[in-house]
């Protein structure tokens, strides 16, 4: 079994594409409406795309217009969360608690959802499998 905490550079660079590399690893973020999962609406489960760990339920998934695949609740003890004070204002970014990779941001602005947040996930940090299907790497 990987410890992917203990994971270098070089290793999550073998076994990541650049693109999902510059995002999971280095906190970098997709362009807006570009995301393979952005549009993704069927039932099942949304996983770390580096370590595997599931991340999101699928009925969690909301259009929040944004251009990012949002979510209203993670999974207990699925993601950290860590203040970020880059782009000259406070925002909280979210890890996978497996392996310390950035997959977004969490804003307490959804109202409409039952917990009022919106986690703002770029699709190329995660993987979807959908219920009784093959996964899907956004």
């Amino acid at each position: 079994m990987t410890n992917f905490l203990n994971l270098d550079d070089e290793q999550w660079k073998e076994r990541l594409d650049e693109e999902s590399y510059q995002v999971l690893r280095q906190a970098g973020t997709e362009r807006p409406g570009t995301g393979a999962l952005l549009n993704e609406g069927r039932a099942g489960e949304y996983s770390c795309k580096a370590c595997g760990q599931v991340l999101f339920d699928a009925e969690t998934k909301f259009d929040a217009g944004c251009g990012w695949p949002s979510f209203y609740e993670a999974k207990e003890g699925s993601v950290r969360y860590i203040d970020d004070h880059s782009l000259g204002r406070h925002r909280v970014e979210v890890r996978c608690s497996g392996c310390d990779s950035h997959l977004g941001h969490i804003f307490p602005d959804a109202p409409s959802t039952p917990t009022g947040n919106r986690f703002c996930m770029n699709s190329l940090a995660l993987r979807f499998t959908p219920e009784g299907g093959t996964a899907i790497d956004g």
